[in-house]
């Protein structure tokens, strides 16, 4: 009994995803033919179809998977600890002065080098 509903479910979204897909086609293909139309109406149309469609969309399986793991994410930002502004400017001074130092270092190292083929070749570079 399981086993027939899942394939009626799976028959279902399919036939949910080619009318999604369908709707967003059919968006594209009419926002280009009514080109002389105002462009609110034209943006109106979209939208709804866009809106449309995602309702059926989000009726699939796969589409309801996508809502539960949006709602965890955005329930794991939340238990996120942000840093201070204070915190943030001191982590980007402190990274912008590490990278300075190092490609003053690498300079430097570039400048040793080229000066020890310099020596030893006697081509400059």
């Amino acid at each position: 009994m399981s086993a027939n509903i899942e394939q009626s479910n799976k028959g279902l979204d399919l036939v949910k995803w080619i009318v999604a897909i369908a709707l967003l086609a059919g968006a594209v293909i009419a926002n280009n033919m009514f080109d002389q139309e105002s462009v609110l109406i034209r943006a109106v149309g979209v939208v709804g179809a866009v809106v449309i469609a995602g309702f059926f969309a989000a009726t699939t399986f796969k589409g309801k998977t996508f809502l539960n793991f949006a709602k965890e994410s955005r329930t794991e930002v939340r238990k996120v600890v942000w840093p201070t502004r204070q915190e943030a400017t001191q982590t980007t001074f402190i990274i912008f002065l590490a990278t300075a130092l190092i490609a003053v270092l690498l300079y430097f190292i570039d400048m040793g080098l080229r000066a020890l083929v310099t020596f030893l070749t006697g081509v400059g570079i």
